[in-house]
């Protein structure tokens, strides 16, 4: 919701038409949480599937330990999923600036009410690589948990099939459900995350993106919160 919020509605007012509704520490403020909320929803998402797949573990598997401490270390873990997101991303709030009178698009980038003017290149690579990073982290591991607990339920479908066989009026098994639930999930999140981060790559390598292409980056970014 907060990633709607910061980003959706500041880009829908300028859609409309609206200019300088932000002055530069509304600029600044709007898109630090757009970047911590986005952050949140990665990381968190990414801990839950973590969390449902310690969970499915069978009792007697090396998980037993983090199956019994996991409910409590939930909240914990999500605190420190915002701390490290606040942090990360305060060279962010120093980085975007407020409207700018000039006309030169050259000097907007993911937004049009803000201007970000260039940053030099050993800064840009140096957070390019961290950001990168931890996305790449949020997905490889959304990928393994929900592919584990896939396994899990496949595994678990075989030594009940008799079970759902021999009912009267079959119907679709809760494990493949769940699976398909699974899949759609982790399908959505690596696939419109990844998406987004090639679109948000591009515009911020080029010297004036057209509006098409930040339109089209601006949508997909909106993709999986939605």
């Amino acid at each position: 919701s907060l990633v709607l919020l910061s980003k959706g509605v500041p880009q829908i007012m300028a859609a409309f038409g609206l200019k300088s509704f932000l002055d530069e520490a509304g600029c600044k403020l709007v898109y630090y949480l757009h970047r911590v909320a986005r952050g949140v929803s990665l990381s968190t998402t990414c801990l839950l599937s973590g969390f449902q797949a310690i969970e499915l573990c069978p009792s007697n598997s090396r998980w037993l330990d983090l199956q019994i401490r996991s409910p409590r270390c939930i909240v914990f873990w999500c605190f420190l999923c915002w701390i490290l997101q606040l942090v990360v991303n305060i060279y962010i709030a120093m980085y975007i600036t407020g409207p700018t009178n000039n006309k030169n698009l050259s000097m907007e980038k993911l937004y049009r009410y803000c201007s970000s003017p260039y940053p030099g290149r050993l800064v840009f690579s140096v957070m390019a690589v961290v950001y990168t990073f931890m996305d790449g982290v949020y997905v490889v591991l959304m990928a393994w948990t929900s592919g584990s607990m896939v396994l899990v339920l496949h595994r678990h479908k075989q030594r009940v099939q008799h079970i759902h066989s021999s009912s009267p009026s079959p119907r679709t098994a809760h494990e493949t459900r769940a699976t398909h639930t699974i899949l759609i999930l982790v399908s959505m999140f690596v696939s419109f995350h990844a998406l987004a981060g090639i679109l948000s790559y591009r515009v911020t390598q080029m010297q004036s993106p057209g509006h098409w292409l930040r339109g089209i980056s601006f949508l997909v970014s909106l993709g999986f919160p939605t």
